[in-house]
């Protein structure tokens, strides 16, 4: 028996640093309608989708930024026509965003909404990249450690829509924990909304990486925890800063099923056989029969390298 969801994943173009939230949420309304006529049950949307990617710009005084977060609970008075929307259409959302809590704490965050409407899950970011002070050695910032804080919700995952589904967002996904701990969970589908520069500024790399990259760690990942994997991208020039694409959708044979042409607003889609990460999980990654805990300590106890030492003759 095949338990089928089609998922749907919803690149967008890049966002002026001047775009309002409205004309964001309507450029997402517009991909849902899409999403509607094909059929989808599912859309993710990317990383920070409500506005342009902030941490590449500097401010001393932190709170000048506080236009680009969303305070109290979802929906926001602009968000709202983007629920309503989904819930008229029947369509579950992945929806990504800059979150300023009533205490004062800022998050890189990800919602997981129902085909009812309902927010069923919350995600907020682990593993965030870049620098937190000024550095004029690159050609436009990625201040990420600046403007928010590691997640403090770590890898849940929900029952929802057919399926057990989990969040993670842009860097989380270079991370093989990212996958594994949402696989202990049993997770079958894992969402991840990026937006990722095509020059990497902390050190020399070839370009052509950063694409290569992105989907090996997904279809890695896919494969080694039997899952599928839905990447949706911000992409384009965004205020001089060229976002790569490659918005996908990985199943758990680790193959990419789908994957965007352009580096616009567009909408790929698959019909996704959850029942396809069973195989994996109940032979070669049958965790119960094979993971070998005994021997993992290091993995959870130390976060640096720390080297054998020097053979005395090697000196």
């Amino acid at each position: 028996m095949s338990r089928i969801i089609n998922i749907g994943a919803a690149q967008m173009g890049p966002i002026a640093p001047d775009e309002s939230r409205v004309s964001a949420v309507n450029r997402m309304i517009e991909l849902l309608k899409q999403a509607k006529s094909r059929g989808v049950n599912l859309v993710v949307f990317p990383e920070l989708a409500l506005t342009t990617f902030f941490p590449r710009y500097y401010e001393e005084d932190i709170s000048k930024m506080d236009m680009h977060y969303e305070r109290g609970e979802m929906p926001t008075p602009e968000c709202k026509p983007l629920f309503e929307k989904a819930k008229e259409f029947g369509i579950g959302f992945y929806l990504g965003y800059a979150e300023l809590t009533e205490d004062g704490h800022r998050f890189n965050t990800a919602i997981l909404v129902d085909d009812t409407g309902k927010i069923v899950g919350k995600y907020r970011k682990v593993h965030l990249p870049g620098h937190s002070e000024y550095d004029g050695k690159r050609p436009w910032q990625h201040l990420e450690k600046r403007y928010f804080e590691p997640g403090d919700l770590g890898f849940p995952v929900w029952r929802t829509m057919g399926g057990i589904m989990g969040m993670a967002i842009c860097n989380d996904r270079r991370w093989p924990e990212t996958y594994r701990v949402m696989s202990l969970k049993g997770a079958e589908v894992i969402m991840l909304g990026y937006n990722t520069p095509d020059v990497n500024t902390s050190a020399p790399e070839p370009n052509h990486l950063r694409m290569f990259h992105n989907h090996i760690v997904m279809q890695a990942s896919a494969y080694q925890n039997s899952c599928f994997v839905i990447g949706t991208a911000k992409a384009g020039i965004e205020d001089g800063c060229m976002l790569i694409g490659g918005s996908c959708i990985v199943q758990p044979s680790g193959e990419m099923v789908a994957l965007a042409s352009s580096l616009g607003d567009e909408l790929i889609t698959y019909a996704c056989d959850l029942d396809l990460a069973k195989m994996g999980k109940e032979t070669v990654f049958n965790y119960a029969k094979h993971r070998r805990i005994e021997h993992y300590g290091i993995i959870t106890s130390q976060t640096g390298v720390i080297e054998p030492p020097m053979d005395e003759a090697a000196e």
